[in-house]
């Protein structure tokens, strides 16, 4: 029989510890076929950040460099000036990288560093018990907001995307799903644009891929799958928001 469906090379050969129903699998594999895809498994530098994140170091066949909280794109910004001639890939999640790391993230792609971030959302904070993320939904009840986020007290769910997509140093940014085959090809197109982006000298590549958190939003890995598309992307809307095609920056 012919094999139709491999593991990439660039993930290492052992179960995934992730709660049923998470994506973080999911988008490992996308992003390890971008590494496959583009040869640059042996020049990648990783760096992990502290949250589902981090477990990068555990799952890819690469180098990995673990981040304070929230600081990965100030380490992959030491990294790539040290070592320009390594591909940087950043791994972050939203109570990583939209809350302590904001500053960071803006600070590294208003300069245009030259890294690669892909930014998994999934409304909070799911390693430290399921606190209230600077992305969580209107309504959502988290465990530091049991009766739901409130936007006079909370504010409302920040809009990464949008934000790193004005600044001058970004060469691609993208929002994109995994919850059905369509959006996982989608997501799997913007994931090699943002690869292309550093390897082309654009800029940042961000893609931010809205993702689920079964365990801590308390349904099912079903009922976590359909609120993606029942919340979730209403309010944090798919598509490319920017792509620079040349590398001159204004």
């Amino acid at each position: 029989m012919k094999a139709v469906f491999t593991r990439p090379k660039s993930l290492v050969d052992r179960p995934f510890h992730f709660c049923p129903g998470c994506h973080h699998g999911v988008i490992h594999r996308l992003v390890a076929e971008a590494i496959d895809h583009f040869g640059v498994r042996e020049t990648t530098i990783g760096a992990a950040s502290v949250g589902c994140s981090v477990f990068l170091y555990d799952y890819f066949d690469i180098d990995v460099v673990e981040s304070p909280h929230g600081r990965a794109p100030a380490v992959g910004t030491g990294i790539k000036r040290a070592n320009p001639d390594r591909f940087v890939l950043l791994y972050q999640g939203d109570g990583d990288l939209a809350a302590i790391g904001t500053s960071e993230i803006i600070h590294a792609a208003n300069r245009g560093e030259n890294l690669t971030v892909v930014f998994v959302n999934n409304t909070v904070y799911g390693m430290t018990g399921g606190q209230m993320a600077p992305t969580t939904m209107l309504g959502q009840k988290t465990t530091t907001s049991p009766y739901g986020r409130e936007f006079g007290q909370d504010g409302y769910p920040i809009k990464m995307t949008e934000m790193i997509a004005q600044l001058e140093g970004v060469g691609y940014a993208a929002r994109v799903a995994v919850d059905t085959p369509a959006r996982l090809n989608q997501a799997r197109k913007a994931i090699f644009q943002a690869f292309e982006a550093q390897i082309e000298q654009r800029g940042m590549g961000f893609v931010e891929i809205l993702s689920t958190c079964p365990t801590n939003w308390g349904l099912s890995a079903l009922d976590a799958v359909k609120r993606i598309e029942s919340e979730m992307i209403p309010y944090f809307p798919l598509g490319v928001y920017k792509e620079r095609k040349g590398n001159d920056f204004l």
